[in-house]
């Protein structure tokens, strides 16, 4: 393996703090003294390169800078001073993904995930963002974490897309002119149904074999509302497979999208909501069915370490937590599977970022769904890269996201499958748009909602 000691130039217009003739050092913008990137986490980094292919916005945009190698490099300068955490070098941290490819990637095990998050909330802290970007920003993070804020909205949303204002203002072009974030937001916006304004569970779902676990389950912010269908088919595959289910009604969001995105007293305000609902409740798993939700639980005890009232509670709720299909691959099927077609089915599993690099969770998906009776599974090119949603990343980036949309739906479909697994709702609204605007037309299900039909011995339509 060859190394160099500077493969990286920074952009010019990243300017140093030195200072010139007769003048005194300018105070520029800079990380501050909480928590800025560890700097034995940046020396880890050799300059080996592998992280590169496997970065989808260095796929995209083809700068070292917008590469985990150069944003490592942009961290060490701003950390010794010699480069500011000014506007330009603040757009390339901006355009990571937080998708965890190059973790997956590097041989040298270099820990960018927490390089990243510990650069968040310094930008949130220390960079006056436009107001353009503040304000989408602000609309995104007092809107999705919250679902009743989102039903608030569905009155308008639904009479918005059934008077056909949404197919025109597309055709003409004009939101996309006036707000590209706005315009991928509304591109995104899945149909609003009878079953988008209200949580149809109840509090306690007993198993319908014998018991074998008590679990509890989160239902999520977007999954809440627009993906509600999952949130039941989960429910009726634990309690196929003999789990006593505990929804508790107080809980609210994981704290995933502030988390990624650097809003830290958000996402702890979050996690201790979620924490504090499940208190009592006596269950011996925590099951997530969304794949970015569950890593973010995961990590409830990095989010609150410094919370001596709930750093023990934090780590103690995340030891719990099991994405569904973790939790099933563990424990087995006990439920008896019933093909879902008569001819074979052939379907391709897309990987989740959070759910693959984020949680090392790969091989259990598959293993379920290959014991679904006629099910053949296909894999796609580039199974690893990002589909560009990431979060909110594809309303904060839409033109970039974009173009990784495309390259995931066109591997997709290279396949030949005549239907997509997907375990998370970003990726499925990511895909289904990609899908659309290349005029393909591929059944997307997630992997709960086939198990669920296979179960119930019911046919896909």
């Amino acid at each position: 393996m060859q190394t160099t000691d500077n493969p990286l130039k920074l952009d010019t217009s990243l300017a140093t703090n030195e200072a010139t003739p007769d003048e005194s050092p300018i105070d520029l913008p800079s990380f501050d003294g909480s928590a800025p990137p560890p700097q034995n986490l940046i020396d880890a980094c050799v300059h080996c390169g592998f992280c590169l292919p496997t970065c989808p916005s260095y796929r995209v945009i083809g700068k070292e800078n917008d590469s985990p190698r150069g944003r490592i490099y942009l961290m060490d300068a701003i950390n010794k001073g010699e480069a500011p955490l000014s506007p330009a070098s603040v757009q390339h941290f901006d355009t990571c993904l937080g998708c965890l490819a190059c973790t997956t990637a590097c041989p040298s095990g270099v820990q960018y995930d927490k390089l990243i998050s510990s650069v968040r909330p310094q930008i949130q802290r220390n960079h006056p963002r436009p107001i353009k970007q503040k304000a989408v920003r602000q609309l995104i993070f007092s809107l999705f974490p919250y679902p009743d804020r989102i039903r608030l909205l569905l009155t308008p949303l639904a009479l918005y897309q059934k008077l056909g204002i949404s197919k025109l203002l597309k055709k003409t072009g004009l939101l996309k002119q006036i707000s590209p974030n706005l315009a991928a937001m509304e591109s995104l916006l899945p149909p609003v149904t009878a079953s988008c304004f209200a949580d149809n569970l109840p509090e306690e779902i007993p198993a319908t074999t014998d018991k074998r676990y008590r679990v509890g389950m989160i239902l999520g912010c977007v999954q809440r509302v627009f993906f509600s269908g999952v949130n039941e088919a989960t429910a009726r595959v634990l309690s196929a497979n003999g789990c006593e289910i505990i929804v508790p009604r107080s809980q609210g969001c994981c704290s995933a999208l502030p988390e990624h995105q650097g809003e830290t007293a958000q996402a702890q305000a979050l996690a201790r909501q979620m924490i504090d609902s499940f208190e009592g409740t006596g269950v011996e798993y925590i099951i997530i069915n969304a794949a970015g939700c569950g890593h973010t639980l995961k990590e409830y005890g990095h989010i609150l370490a410094d919370d001596p009232a709930y750093a023990d509670k934090a780590k103690a709720f995340a030891a719990k937590v099991r994405d569904v299909q973790e939790f099933l691959a563990e424990v087995g099927l006990s439920a008896e599977l019933h093909p879902l077609q008569t001819d074979p089915l052939v379907t391709v599993y897309q990987d989740a970022c959070h759910l693959l690099h984020g949680q090392k969770i790969s091989r259990q998906p598959r293993q379920l769904l290959q014991q679904i009776p006629g099910l053949a599974l296909k894999e796609p090119l580039d199974a690893a890269l990002c589909c560009g949603s990431a979060g909110v990343y594809n309303m904060l980036q839409p033109e970039i996201a974009e173009e990784l949309g495309q390259m995931k739906a066109t591997n997709l479909v290279k396949t030949g499958a005549t239907l997509i697994a997907s375990s998370n709702p970003g990726c499925s609204l990511q895909i289904k748009q990609s899908l659309e605007n290349q005029g393909q037309k591929v059944m997307l299900k997630h992997p709960m909602e086939l198990l669920d039909l296979s179960i119930r011995g019911e046919k896909l339509s």
